[in-house]
C-alpha cells in the first residue's frame, strides 16, 4: 500500500507541473480578454446590451460547476460543492452544467436540474470541449425559450500548492471591475460595436471556461499530491505503531517463555532434591 501511495504521489506531482505550465500560459490571454470586454461594457451605448445589462429581479440562473471525476484529493470536491450549493439556495430557479462525476452524483442527490453532464475529459480535448460548452452557454443565454438571466462559473482557483480557493464568478452579464480606473472607454470599432461584441464575447466565454478548467485541474492535482503525501506519512506512522506493538508483544512472549523455563528448572531442581 505504501508503494502504491508513493506512485500516486509521483503521478500527481508530474501532472501538477504540466498543469501549472498550461495555466501560466492561459492566464494572460484571459486577463487581456477580460479587460477588453470590460472596456466594452463601460461604454454607454453598450450598457443596455444583454451581455452587459445587470438585472435586479433575476429568477433563472445557470451554474457551470467544475469538479473532478476521481476522489483521493482531500477536501477538493467537498469545498467547491458546498460553496456552490450555498450560493444556489437563494430562491432562484437553477439550471446546472456539471463537469466531473463527483459533482454530477452530488447534485443528482440534491435534486438539482442538470441540463448537461460532462465527465471523463482527456487533457487533449479540454480546449475544444470548452469551446463547445462556451457556444452552448452563449446560445442558451440569448435564447428566449430558456430565459437564462445570469450565468455563474464555479471552480477552484489555484494560488499555490497549499492554497486552493473555491470561487464563484459571474460570466454573464459581464461584471464590471470598478477597482481599476484605467480602462479606455472611448474606443471606436469598425464596422461597429455590436459586430465586435458578437465576436469577442464568445471568445471571452471560451477563454474563461478554458482558464477555469486549467485552474481546477491544477488545483485537483495539487490537492491529490498533498493528500497522497499526507497518506504516505500516515502509512509510515501506522507501520511504526504496528512495529512497536509487535515488538512489545514479542518481548512479552519472550519474557513469558524465559519465566516458564526458569520456573521449570527450579521445579526440576526441587524435585530432584526430594527424590535423592
Amino acid at each position: 500500500m505504501e508503494q502504491i501511495i508513493k506512485a500516486m504521489d509521483m503521478v500527481a506531482s508530474t501532472k501538477l507541473i504540466r498543469a501549472r505550465e498550461s495555466l501560466d500560459g492561459i492566464r494572460p490571454i484571459y486577463l487581456n480578454l477580460k479587460r477588453i470586454v470590460t472596456e466594452l461594457g463601460k461604454q454607454m451605448e453598450n450598457a443596455e446590451h444583454k451581455f452587459f445589462k445587470e438585472r435586479t429581479d433575476t429568477k433563472n440562473t445557470l451554474y457551470v460547476v467544475l469538479t473532478s471525476d476521481r476522489g483521493l484529493s482531500g477536501s477538493y470536491n467537498s469545498n467547491i460543492l458546498s460553496k456552490a450549493l450555498k450560493h444556489m439556495n437563494k430562491g432562484k430557479n437553477e439550471k446546472l452544467i456539471v463537469v466531473g462525476t463527483k459533482g454530477i452524483d452530488f447534485f443528482k442527490r440534491e435534486g438539482k436540474d442538470i441540463i448537461r453532464s460532462v465527465y471523463d475529459i482527456s487533457d487533449d480535448n479540454v480546449f475544444y470541449g470548452t469551446e463547445n460548452m462556451a457556444q452552448n452557454i452563449h446560445d442558451v443565454f440569448l435564447s428566449d425559450e430558456v430565459d437564462i438571466e445570469e450565468v455563474y462559473l464555479v471552480y477552484t482557483h489555484f494560488e499555490n500548492v497549499l492554497t486552493l480557493e473555491p470561487k464563484i464568478e459571474k460570466l454573464l452579464p459581464v461584471e464590471m471591475d470598478e477597482s481599476d480606473e484605467n480602462y479606455i472607454t472611448d474606443i471606436k470599432f469598425e464596422p461597429g460595436t455590436d459586430n465586435f461584441i458578437d465576436h469577442v464575447v464568445p471568445l471571452y466565454l471560451h477563454m474563461s471556461l478554458f482558464r477555469a478548467f486549467s485552474e481546477a485541474h491544477t488545483s485537483e492535482q495539487a490537492a491529490r499530491m498533498v493528500s497522497m503525501d499526507a497518506a504516505g506519512k500516515n502509512a509510515n506512522d501506522l507501520v511504526e505503531d504496528l512495529n512497536r506493538v509487535y515488538n512489545r508483544k514479542r518481548q512479552a512472549e519472550i519474557t513469558q517463555e524465559l519465566s516458564e523455563i526458569v520456573g521449570s528448572a527450579e521445579s526440576m531442581k526441587k524435585g530432584g532434591t526430594d527424590d535423592y
